[in-house]
Order: structure tokens, then sequence, then C-alpha cells
């Protein structure tokens, strides 16, 4: 099963990007694509980082079967795909290595990444960051715009990190299942492809979800509950619950507040992960914001190529 995260975006907006997106000029150089193979330098480090240790297939070369043919894609550019593979072995891959073991890692993560180089733009305003499909590949869009998030945590987390998170998130509830107590905290709350729309899209955390995309259904209200914890300081996620910290006004139904009802499907998300898979989400998230740190103070070489 295939699973999406999602960004929305003005139609005015997406209709600008489009055409900007077919107006591009990739250099020929730096686009590689399965037709054109021939082994190089980026090739032969990623078979003694990914391959070698993992099992883990990283395709940044263009090819057809691996996209989804309702979208327009193009290839992904070299370089940035250098850098890609970088911040996933450093911010995701070796996270996991710190907190739950090798052994996890090399268990559980998925088999394959594929990168495209533009978002996979919807009719409905919306476009898609990544999927997860049967808990053995990871696609990733946009990687033609890394280049111009990698100064932000921020942005560098919305529109990429936290995306491997929430997919990795889907491929361990597709190994084992979540509780069911978590989809009976808010039973009846979620919207489904309304989740972009008012007024859900700006009461989602009065309503008890941490994301507007969280509303569309449990299985994603779970993974953006775990991509959106452990990508964030506890700064940002206690400023959060005191937005939420209110009943939504709309739902007379609803008799605790947002704030309650997040912390209850935390408890859950806290607990599925240390007691099925012994990660301690706390722990994650302290590791993966060190290492976000040195990742935006250019402490991290996210180029270098060399093989030892």
């Amino acid at each position: 099963m295939k699973k999406s995260v999602l960004y929305i975006l003005p139609l005015m907006l997406m209709a600008l990007g489009l055409t900007s997106c077919e107006k591009d000029e990739i250099k020929s150089d730096s686009v590689i694509t399965a037709d054109s193979y021939k082994m190089n330098e980026f090739d032969k480090w990623l078979e003694v980082n990914f391959v070698n240790p993992y099992n883990i297939d990283f395709k940044y070369r263009y090819e057809e079967i691996e996209s989804d043919y309702n979208y327009y894609t193009v290839p992904a550019q070299m370089e940035n795909s250098i850098i890609m593979a970088h911040l996933v072995k450093y911010l995701c891959v070796e996270t996991y290595n710190e907190v739950a073991g090798v052994d996890f890692t090399r268990s559980q993560f998925p088999k394959m990444f594929y990168l495209i180089g533009t978002w996979e733009f919807r009719n409905n305003g919306s476009f898609i960051l990544g999927t997860a499909e049967g808990g053995r590949k990871i696609l990733l869009a946009g990687i033609n715009e890394l280049d111009q998030h990698l100064g932000s945590a921020e942005e560098l987390n919305h529109y990429y990190i936290k995306t491997i998170h929430h997919e990795f998130t889907h491929i361990l509830n597709q190994t084992r299942d979540y509780p069911t107590s978590f989809r009976q905290v808010t039973p009846s709350s979620y919207v489904n492809d309304s989740q972009f729309e008012e007024p859900y899209n700006s009461a989602y955390l009065y309503r008890g979800f941490i994301s507007a995309y969280a509303q569309t259904e449990p299985k994603e209200d779970f993974a953006e509950m775990v991509s959106e914890y452990v990508t964030h300081s506890p700064e940002w996620w206690e400023a959060m619950m005191k937005e939420a910290d209110t009943k939504w006004s709309e739902d007379l139904k609803q008799t605790e507040t947002g704030r309650s009802l997040i912390e209850q499907k935390l408890d859950i998300v806290r607990a599925y992960m240390h007691d099925t898979w012994n990660i301690d989400i706390d722990e994650l998230r302290d590791c993966i914001l060190r290492r976000q740190d040195n990742v935006t103070r250019g402490l991290v070489d996210l180029t270098d190529l060399t093989v030892e």
C-alpha cells in the first residue's frame, strides 16, 4: 500500500511552479538516467555507504517504472542527489543506528530510495513530498529544490527530513500495527481530503491534531505525530500545545481540549515505539536535533565522495 505526504499550495502558485519546471534548463551533465548508466564516484560511494552495510538501493537515476505515471516528473539533479544521500545517511540511517542499533536499521529500514526532481502536483492545490510503498521503498520528490532549503532547519525538515521519518513510521506500522486505542482518541474527527480546507486547515490543533494533514485518517495521524515530534524542539512542541489548549467551538461533542487529545495520542505513540521497537522517541528527537544542527551550521560535508 502506498502512503503519501502532502503539502498544500495555492492553485495559482502551483500553476506557476509547473510552468517553471517545464522551462527549467537542467545541465546534461547533472542528470543521469538509468538509460545512460555508467558507474561513477557517486555509485562507488553509495555502494560503500548504503548497499554493503544495509542492502539499500539508493536510486537517483531516473527510471520511469519507479515513478508514478499520474504525475509529471523529471530526473533528480546529480549534485542535489549527492546531498540528499548524505542527508539520508546522516539524519536518518545513522540516527536510528545510534538510538536503536544497527541491527534494527538493517532489518527495518526501507531497501530502496528513489529520487525525482519535481514535486508530484495534484489538481486539488497540494503536492506530494514523498511516498512509502509496501514497506520497501520511499520516494522522495522535489530534489532539484533541495539546495534552496539547506540553510533552514525548518525548511529542510518540512520538505524532506520529516517526510522520511513520516514514511518510515508507515513502514514500521505495516510491519507491526499500532494500537487500536490510537484510533479511538478522535474517532469521528478525520476529514479525508478536506484536511486543507477551512475550517480544518486552521483549527487542527484545537481539534486534537498536530498538523492539518494528520486529519486525513488515523494512519497519517500516527505518522505525523511521530515525525513532527522527533524533528522539532521541545520548545516548539510546547508552543503548539499551548495553542491547542482549548476546545474547538464548532464541535459541541468535543469535550476535551486539543492539547489533551494530542497528548493522549503522544502517550500511545511513545509506548508503541518503546514497547514494539525499543525506541525512546525523546532520545530519537535529541539525536535528530543535534545532527540537524550540525548540518545547518555547515559542520557536515554533504558533497564528499571519499571512499575508505
